[in-house]
């Protein structure tokens, strides 16, 4: 009767190895369960799509302008929802700082705002918003 217990033992720990190596050959029973595309470079457990950075573009309609005159800032946000508030910033000194000019985007992601400064010299100039910044633009008063 105890070499019947051992034989027993012997083959539930043998039938418990043989499961575990063919699921370690095989891979996991669920499709998609740690399994990586060849075609991704994400870990597993990763997000299956990262959203895209928002971006925004800027241009000026004026390279010069007189004080206090109107010229219109204008782009596009790519990648951002429709009617993100973005903000025109002035550098002054080392830092950035929002003026009170801002407007919202478009369906299709294009503003257009208009502009008045009155610090003489070069100015430089950007729009922010939707965790996004456009490149400096410059324009000059006069």
């Amino acid at each position: 009767m105890n070499r019947s217990k051992l034989t027993y033992a012997s083959v539930k720990y043998t039938s418990v190895a043989g499961i575990a190596a063919l699921a370690v050959l095989t891979g996991p029973a669920v499709p998609g369960a740690g399994a990586v595309s060849p075609h991704t470079s994400q870990a597993p457990g990763a997000a299956t799509a990262a959203a895209p950075r928002p971006t925004l573009t800027a241009k000026a309609t004026v390279r010069t302008v007189r004080a206090w005159k109107n010229f219109h800032i204008y782009g596009v946000g790519r990648n951002m929802r429709p009617g993100t508030r973005v903000t025109l910033q002035q550098k002054q000194g080392k830092r950035w700082v929002s003026l009170p000019a801002s407007v919202y985007t478009a369906r299709s992601g294009v503003y257009k705002m208009r502009v008045k400064l009155g610090w003489k010299g070069r100015n430089s100039l950007r729009i922010v918003g939707g965790r996004a910044i456009s490149p400096v633009v410059y324009v000059t008063v006069r």
